[in-house]
């Protein structure tokens, strides 16, 4: 209680500190086209995100720390002029609540998790689910076995992020719970294959939105380009390396540690609220069959995969990877998840398995068990707006671009820090890499230091996004694993920062071994490389072992 009553008056203080810095020059209502904000692109611009996240770590509160971040943008941005602020709060056309809400896209992504929310309830109701669990017990009879099969689920569902991490969370909940892995590792096993697969995977909404990111007038071939950065990436591959070996070693360090050793004593939440602590499976339900689960889930895959290339054209002549890379990934999920929910109510009443009002009774229920995903979305959303009206993405671009030339070959560790700063404090991957390609296009129009300074863009983004408390593939991780959110952010930030840190030493080398090389490249090369950077995280995981391991015997 003293820690948090010492975490709102820091708060109090922050907000008296942005009403002194935004004194001189008193905000009014003017006119939006030549209205200016005092802060706009300093180092004052990336408060509310900081604040936001500061406060939900320390205080466990979500949803009030990230109203306060946005309030505190809105403060800055309306230069301590409180009837400005709220109006950009709640109305602001390029960055408020109302307007993000009416954003069609981020409404698309609403509707797609109210659709896989009923279609999670209407396979619990079914029995799929805990059929599923019943049959994986008699083909998975370990601890490591049940987060094998999670990884090899979320590797294998490549599509779209959103997508991976609610339907894996759905299909291997009730494996999981059986092996006592805690909900904490199953949302880290989510969230470690949901960005940094679809980042590595040509078919993905992930590629699409790299492929649209690289500047028209380039002369460069966007999807060519982010099939040559794959074996840069190095976050996104050294996070799966490292899952196999947290998997495989049974190690775990960390607040992690204390989660897993709750799961093998019967508590698989650790956390107080345990905001989802009656859903876990006990093995008692007798009814449904696995094809009552497996059956939906491959339609869902089929129908999201044929939404987005529907979207992209792809019926009206245009090729496949063209279409992917036109896709309208939030269109086409909804229209998937739409034609998935369709097809398993027919399923079900064919099997007779269900009635109508079992059916019926399912909405509601899978809308329920979204509106906490949901609503954390949507302030996160407003919190990007805010960083958005405050320039936040130009001043880390202008500091990246200032320091190009000076320090060339130190360039992709440099891309890569400033991408993770800029997505953990945005919340956004795709935000950060549309804004630094084009900055990186400019500075190596070509040669292979442009395909290393884009995957150093990517991964950083990723990893960024995979920190952060307020990133919507990190709130889907903990949705579809129900784990509590800060309880998933607090224990996934050990692993996360022990990847970084071993994807950035390795970056050095990528950028001193490319001096050497000069403007010379290969596929063989990159590929000597990542070899070095598996082992330097090996290395480093072995070392955290013995240390862990030493610790554990005292």
């Amino acid at each position: 209680m003293k820690n948090k009553n010492l975490s709102w008056f820091a708060a109090l203080l922050v907000f008296a500190l942005l009403l002194w810095c935004t004194a001189a020059t008193p905000g009014k209502i003017a006119d939006p086209s030549t209205y200016t904000c005092a802060v706009y692109s300093t180092i004052f611009s990336l408060l509310p995100p900081v604040i936001a996240i500061v406060l939900a770590l320390n205080t466990k509160e979500v949803y009030t720390s990230l109203l306060v971040g946005i309030a505190s943008g809105a403060l800055l941005y309306a230069n301590g002029n409180l009837e400005l602020a709220i109006n950009t709060l709640f109305f602001n056309e390029d960055g408020g609540m109302v307007a993000k809400l009416s954003d069609s896209s981020n409404v698309g992504i609403l509707v797609f998790l109210v659709m896989l929310g009923i279609l999670v309830a209407l396979m619990n109701k079914a029995g799929g689910s805990a059929a599923f669990g019943r049959w994986a017990s008699t083909h998975i009879h370990s601890r490591a076995g049940a987060q094998f099969a999670t990884l090899l689920l979320g590797v294998m569902i490549f599509v779209d992020d959103y997508f991976n991490c609610l339907t894996v969370g759905s299909v291997m909940r009730p494996v999981t719970d059986r092996q006592k892995v805690s909900r904490a590792k199953l949302a880290y096993l989510i969230d470690a294959t949901a960005a940094p697969v679809c980042i590595i995977a040509p078919v993905s909404s992930w590629a699409a939105a790299v492929t649209s990111s690289v500047p028209e007038g380039s002369g460069i071939n966007g999807f060519t380009m982010f099939l040559r950065t794959i074996p840069y990436n190095y976050y996104a591959l050294l996070t799966i390396v490292m899952s196999l070996f947290l998997i495989f070693t049974g190690t775990d360090f960390g607040s992690m540690k204390l989660n897993e050793d709750n799961a093998k004593n019967g508590d698989l939440f650790t956390t107080a609220d345990r905001p989802y602590g009656n859903d876990v499976d006990d093995g008692t339900d007798t009814c449904g069959h696995v094809a009552d689960l497996i059956a939906p889930v491959l339609v869902l895959i089929a129908a999201c995969i044929f939404g987005m290339i529907y979207t992209g054209g792809f019926f009206e002549g245009v090729d496949f990877v063209t279409a992917f890379a036109d896709c309208n990934a939030s269109a086409g999920l909804v229209l998937g998840s739409s034609i998935a929910l369709l097809f398993t109510f027919v399923f079900y009443r064919v099997r007779n398995v269900m009635t109508f009002q079992d059916f019926a009774a399912c909405i509601p229920e899978g809308f329920k068990a979204m509106v906490s995903p949901m609503l954390i979305l949507s302030l996160a959303w407003t919190l990007s707006g805010m960083t958005g009206l405050l320039g936040a993405k130009y001043y880390v671009a202008n500091l990246l671009s200032g320091s190009a030339a000076a320090l060339q070959y130190m360039l992709p560790v440099i891309i890569f820090l400033v991408a993770v700063f800029l997505a953990f404090a945005t919340g956004t991957s795709w935000g950060t890499f549309s804004i630094l390609i084009p900055i990186v296009c400019h500075a190596f129009p070509e040669g292979e230091m442009l395909v290393i300074s884009i995957a150093a863009c990517l991964s950083g983004a990723v990893c960024g996004d995979h920190c952060s408390p307020i990133s919507d593939t990190t709130i889907m991780a903990s949705a579809g694993a129900h784990c509590s959110h800060v309880n998933h952010v607090s224990t996934q930030l050990p692993y996360a920062i022990t990847a970084a840190s071993c994807a950035a030493v390795c970056y050095v080398i990528t950028g001193i071994a490319q001096a050497f090389l000069g403007a010379n490249g290969s596929l063989f090369t990159s590929l000597i490389l990542l070899a070095v950077a598996i082992a330097v995280e090996l290395v480093v995981l072995s070392v955290i072992r013995v240390r862990t391991n030493k610790k554990a015997a005292k």
